[in-house]
């Protein structure tokens, strides 16, 4: 944990970091080799950590995005239909690096930088019960950018419960953190 964050996955790859493990383990490959091998490895474990994740939720994933574009920033949203935690660690093809964490209130969330800024999401599960017409609700204020963290936390939980369980890290009940924070 660093910075009140259980880091689950950081999908960046510079060859300066693996070339010293690479060379002493594979010295018969060359450099060429070695980063195709270090895309090849990084690949799997991100592909191990979506099987740790692969938890099935009863609603779909609304994930809340402030975007860094060239012109400012921007609130948006997307869902994740599938409601499958593990479809949360992928990023888009323009995304240079991505972390993927839970925070210290027991948000999942992803910070994920580009040439032209950085995007900030948060990951949250529909609860059960909110009606369609909450949810479009939600949904009109994430489009036009007035959603509140009360308007998204009415209508939906937290996914780092069910993170933490699998990776066996402890982050507090919400009324508890409430209390840390006065």
């Amino acid at each position: 944990m660093t910075d009140g964050k259980h880091i689950i996955w950081t999908d960046y790859l510079d060859y300066d970091d693996w070339k010293a493990d690479l060379e002493a383990q594979y010295p018969e490959l060359s450099e060429d080799e070695r980063i195709e091998l270090m895309y090849e490895l990084n690949g799997d474990y991100l592909d191990d950590e979506r099987h740790n994740l692969n938890i099935q939720l009863s609603r779909p994933i609304l994930v809340v995005g402030d975007l860094g574009l060239w012109h400012g920033r921007r609130m948006g949203y997307k869902e994740i239909e599938s409601g499958n935690i593990r479809d949360c660690l992928y990023s888009e093809r323009d995304i240079d690096y991505s972390t993927w964490f839970v925070d210290k209130n027991g948000d999942f969330r992803c910070e994920a930088i580009h040439h032209d800024g950085t995007n900030h999401y948060l990951y949250r599960a529909y609860k059960d019960g909110v009606s369609e017409t909450q949810i479009d609700n939600l949904k009109e204020k994430l489009y036009r950018g007035t959603a509140t963290r009360a308007d998204i936390t009415r209508i939906t939980r937290r996914l780092g419960d069910e993170i933490a369980n699998v990776y066996g890290f402890p982050i507090p009940h919400r009324r508890q953190a409430v209390a840390l924070e006065r």
